[in-house]
């Protein structure tokens, strides 16, 4: 009897141990596939085969070890061909505003202001007393503004804006939540700021149909229209591009240091790893 348990004992030994040499026979093809890829550059397929030595072999210690190893190569391969990619982007991108900014005006407090403005030149303020037009502006992080500018001898209490076009279609801002008024001499003046965003579409609006001729109406207490310039159509365009510049270059630098942060945190990682590695050598 103790013989036969003795037998069955090894059998199932001998079971388990055919068994794990299959899985880890199995494992370690897909960790070759993994490996193979990621020398080609295939990082998505290195990842997908990384993933399934996780998911269909759990137990082959040895291969998941390597593989865990192999995932973090392929990471830190991803976010270092992510930069080099970037910065090409971003040198082409400052190339193109070095190229057209000198055709704006800056401005820039130094003493209240970390971030300046563009205006194009016909929207400066000295250039534009006693008019209602829409004003439009670009910071130096790309963040664009539409200011609408009334002046008159009534209050309007403006506080939206509303542009049409010529074939009846039109954009509307919802009611500004930068607006204020105020009394200069007996010229009542009022101004509401939009941001890019939180404008209903209204800039974009006016982008696309720049070629067109633009009716504008204020809205709040008293309704108050007229024709939008060629003047300030231009104004519009030009400073709309390059808050199209500004805005991707913004965003190119903030995903920069994230890949950045991503290298240096991945890089310990490995460096932690093989530390270990090394200890139990």
């Amino acid at each position: 009897m103790k013989n036969l348990i003795f037998t069955a004992l090894c059998l199932f030994a001998i079971l388990l141990t055919s068994c794990g040499n299959k899985t880890d026979k199995l494992a370690n093809e897909k960790l070759q596939m993994a490996q193979s890829a990621f020398a080609e550059g295939d990082y998505n397929e290195a990842k997908t085969q990384i993933d399934s030595i996780r998911i269909l072999y759990p137990k082959a210690f040895d291969a998941r070890r390597e593989a865990i190893a192999l995932m973090q190569q392929v990471e830190l391969k991803e976010q270092q061909e992510s930069l080099i990619y970037m910065d090409s982007i971003l040198k082409i991108r400052e190339h193109q505003l070095d190229s057209i900014k000198g055709k704006f005006t800056f401005e820039k407090n130094e003493q209240y202001q970390q971030v300046g403005n563009y205006f194009w030149p016909t929207q400066t303020v000295e250039k534009n007393l006693h008019r209602s037009f829409l004003r439009f502006q670009v910071n130096e992080q790309g963040t664009m503004t539409m200011t609408s500018i009334y002046c008159g001898k009534s209050f309007i209490h403006h506080l939206a804006v509303k542009v049409i076009a010529p074939d009846g279609t039109f954009a509307e801002t919802p009611a500004s939540r930068d607006s204020y008024e105020t009394t200069d001499l007996d010229e009542k003046i009022e101004k509401a700021d939009f941001k890019m965003g939180e404008d209903g579409n209204v800039m974009g609006f006016l982008y696309v149909n720049r070629d067109k001729k633009i009716k504008i109406e204020y809205l709040g207490g008293k309704k108050y229209v007229y024709q939008m310039t060629p003047t300030d159509q231009t104004a519009l365009v030009n400073v709309y591009d390059l808050a199209q510049i500004l805005s991707t270059i913004t965003n190119i630098k903030k995903e920069q240091e994230e890949a950045r942060q991503k290298v240096q945190f991945i890089e310990k990682k490995i460096n932690e790893r093989q530390s270990v590695s090394n200890l139990e050598k």
